[in-house]
């Protein structure tokens, strides 16, 4: 079975982004092991400048770093990454499972990943080039995770 590892930045804090996010992880125990490792956010002071942003990020994405299985194929969800279609998105999980058993995702905190996180995945997709609140992203990636293996088991599933 293969293993998914979403490694997020904050904590879901909206009781109705956790019903998702549990409902989503229900259904999907039954093609997966999935693990959701929440991370802290760094504080962001009222006074934002490049130079704290930057910093903050490094500190995020560091954490990041530190928590990658060695073994794990990466997959960053970075606005600068790859759109890809649902049917896409299930043929690259159906490829991957077929050479990694431990796939990873990253979301990053409000201010997005670093670029030294960037380099350390093997790749990176976007979802859509519209701004989302990083708890909606998670949504949106379970979602699609259970959309793609309904695809690739020729499932129905509403469209």
């Amino acid at each position: 079975m293969l293993n998914i590892q979403i490694i997020c930045i904050g904590k879901i804090k909206e009781p109705f982004f956790k019903m998702a996010i549990e409902e989503y992880s229900k259904r999907l125990s039954r093609y997966c092991k999935l693990e959701i490792l929440e991370l802290p956010d760094e504080k962001i002071p009222d006074k934002l400048n490049l130079s704290i942003s930057n910093e903050i990020k490094d500190k995020e994405c560091s954490n990041i770093i530190n928590h990658f299985k060695k073994s794990s194929y990466k997959i960053a969800l970075d606005l600068k990454g790859k759109q890809l279609t649902s049917e896409e998105f299930s043929k690259k999980i159906d490829n991957l499972s077929l050479s990694n058993s431990n796939l990873t995702f990253i979301i990053g905190g409000s201010l997005g990943l670093s670029q030294k996180l960037l380099d350390n995945c093997q790749e990176s997709i976007c979802f859509s080039k519209m701004t989302f609140p990083h708890q909606l992203i998670r949504i949106f990636l379970l979602e699609q995770l259970f959309r793609s293996f309904k695809i690739s088991n020729n499932e129905t599933y509403h469209r």
